[in-house]
């Protein structure tokens, strides 16, 4: 099926004022009786605009697959920024060279949350899984750090965020992040910084970082055979138990063809 015909078009007008416009991947066949798992995507800063079909082309192809629509059916919520915003209001940088969050995300990450908001509404999804990537990556990072409870599993892919905001309950909730470390947009610093936070506040994240694909991490990120199981898997529960901080592997580098992580650990 066309990726853009399997998604239904909508538009959001928010009643505080503003309009963005989405796409909705329901599971086919879809049973109104049955809570299914949502996956709110956040793009990158290249699929910007006002179209409502740039925002599918990088990776949300991948969930029209009928074998996968079958195997994981889930509701995939799919805004898209205007063209001049981003989903979250600029960091600040400190002396450190640390990003700092800002204290509100704004205008285009509420619209985005007040359409997660009718979708949940609409569907009531047994759980939320979030996943972004560059721009949308930080978008990932943000609203892992503002509204961990709500979270069942977060995929943020060469994007950053703030570890002073880590908590130990977002620390408690199933992260993969993926970057590479030839990044020349984003410094894969970003994400070594917030997977480090969250295993120092007592997580056990998953991480991937690759050597060769410079921005476009998502790419492999993606192809990984591992991730939608294991994402499929994550449950939502506060208190699943985690992998010992003792037990937790190391993660190395790696090229386009090799093994993830050594000894990795993960939430399953």
């Amino acid at each position: 099926m066309n990726t853009p015909t399997a998604y239904q078009a909508r538009l959001h007008q928010s009643p505080r004022g503003g309009v963005m416009p989405y796409r909705l991947l329901l599971p086919n066949p879809f049973d109104p009786a049955r809570a299914y798992p949502a996956l709110l995507f956040f793009h990158g800063a290249g699929d910007r605009g006002d179209d409502n079909i740039a925002q599918l082309r990088n990776v949300l192809h991948r969930f029209t697959h009928p074998d996968l629509r079958a195997q994981y059916p889930c509701i995939i919520i799919a805004p898209q920024c205007p063209a001049d915003g981003q989903w979250v209001e600029a960091y600040t940088m400190n002396h450190l060279h640390r990003l700092t969050r800002p204290a509100d995300a704004g205008e285009q990450m509420r619209l985005a949350l007040e359409i997660l908001a009718v979708v949940e509404q609409q569907y009531r999804p047994a759980r939320l899984y979030i996943s972004g990537l560059s721009m949308g990556g930080f978008a990932a990072w943000d609203c892992l750090t503002r509204f961990p409870e709500k979270l069942a599993a977060v995929i943020p892919i060469c994007g950053g965020g703030d570890p002073a905001t880590v908590t130990p309950a977002a620390a408690r909730v199933p992260v993969w992040a993926f970057h590479s470390a030839d990044d020349p947009w984003v410094e894969v610093q970003r994400t070594r910084d917030m997977v480090a936070a969250l295993r120092q506040a007592g997580g056990a994240p998953r991480y991937t970082e690759y050597t060769h694909h410079a921005h476009a991490s998502w790419e492999p990120a993606y192809a990984e055979p591992e991730l939608l199981p294991w994402l499929f898997s994550q449950s939502g529960s506060p208190a699943r138990e985690q992998i010992p901080l003792s037990k937790r592997g190391i993660c190395s580098r790696r090229g386009m063809a090799g093994e993830v992580c050594l000894g990795a650990s993960v939430n399953k």
